[in-house]
């Protein structure tokens, strides 16, 4: 049986041109065992991984913890578990362990203040809003608000059409994207192309190419082509996030960051700025890694989080109140500039 090793970028691949999927074939189909399946994992990683440096991460070290540990286990259920807790060490969203009984996750976002309350935006800001698509849109006090809940639910143009237009003469849109940890970048790039009339550097990446840990490729920008004889948002756009906006998301973040007339505020977003990249393992199983570098147009890796440019608090306090100050931070900052 070949192993393969397969990259992709999302829609990103496809859509800006990050790089062909590839693959590539390794011959050897080496014996199905706890130490074959932990080695092939923990090399893959030593020499595909981008992030050990920036994370300050020491792979040799943690290769003498956990290979007695896998070597070990009793059964298959024990070797996930440490090869689940050996994965969490790179705190990395886009690595997990695939099985027919579990996937291992890692949540970034974990112990993040929440800044977010879907209810309170219900009860108290939203009124008789409309759901274009999957575009939640209402015009709150005098300024447009868009919210999105995850990039997963795919944006038409004609829905765009719809809510653009519907704010085309107001100060500026409040985008709402706490809460939404990803899916298909495309999504964020629609909306994009509706706030740029030139081609515009929104982010800029380097791929892992070689097993050395400095061994990156050229760092490559992405141009993003303004969409034709469509609406396009008008006045200021405020991009709200939270420690939950991850992957997509924080990409659609990092886009900002290029945009002129775009803000961030709330909280810095969950990271995942790294191009998801998989391994087969000789017992079926399938994991999952970062295997390129994003960073925005200022420079900036952004595999922790996009920070915001007005941080901007929602405390338990404000909840119990039906408060949302982020947002009425947001509006406030459309009408006045401030």
């Amino acid at each position: 049986m070949k192993k393969r090793v397969f990259q992709w970028a999302l829609g990103l691949v496809f859509t800006l041109g990050l790089g062909a999927c590839n693959q590539l074939f390794v011959e050897e189909d080496p014996e199905n065992n706890f130490s074959n399946n932990f080695e092939i994992l923990w090399k893959t990683l030593d020499q595909r991984y981008p992030f050990f440096e920036f994370k300050k991460i020491n792979w040799d070290s943690i290769y003498q913890v956990y290979k007695p540990l896998a070597v070990s286990s009793k059964n298959d259920k024990e070797f996930f578990d440490r090869m689940a807790a050996m994965l969490s060490s790179l705190r990395d969203g886009h690595v997990n362990l695939r099985t027919p009984f579990d996937i291992s996750t890692y949540k970034p976002y974990a112990d993040a203040d929440p800044n977010y309350s879907f209810d309170v935006l219900q009860r108290n800001y939203l009124g008789d809003y409309q759901i274009t698509g999957n575009l939640i849109n209402q015009e709150i006090d005098g300024v447009g608000y868009i919210h999105y809940r995850s990039f997963k639910d795919k944006i038409l143009d004609s829905e765009l059409d719809e809510v653009v237009g519907r704010f085309a003469n107001l100060p500026g849109v409040v985008i709402d994207i706490r809460d939404n940890n990803g899916g298909n970048p495309e999504n964020g790039l629609k909306m994009a192309r509706r706030m740029i009339s030139e081609p515009t550097h929104i982010y800029s990446y380097q791929n892992k190419t070689g097993p050395g840990r400095n061994d990156l490729g050229e760092l490559k920008m992405v141009l993003l082509e303004p969409i034709k004889d469509r609406p396009m948002f008008k006045g200021r756009i405020v991009v709200l996030t939270n420690r939950t906006v991850f992957s997509a998301g924080s990409y659609f973040a990092a886009y900002m960051v290029g945009i002129p007339q775009a803000i961030l505020m709330g909280d810095r977003s969950g990271g995942g700025s790294g191009v998801p990249a998989g391994h087969d393992l000789p017992n079926g199983w399938y994991f999952n890694f970062s295997s390129s570098i994003g960073y925005t147009v200022d420079g900036f890796n952004f595999e922790n989080g996009v920070p915001v440019d007005i941080e901007v608090k929602m405390t338990s306090k404000d909840i119990a109140l039906g408060k949302d100050p982020i947002l009425e931070r947001a509006i406030q900052y459309i009408k006045t500039g401030n």
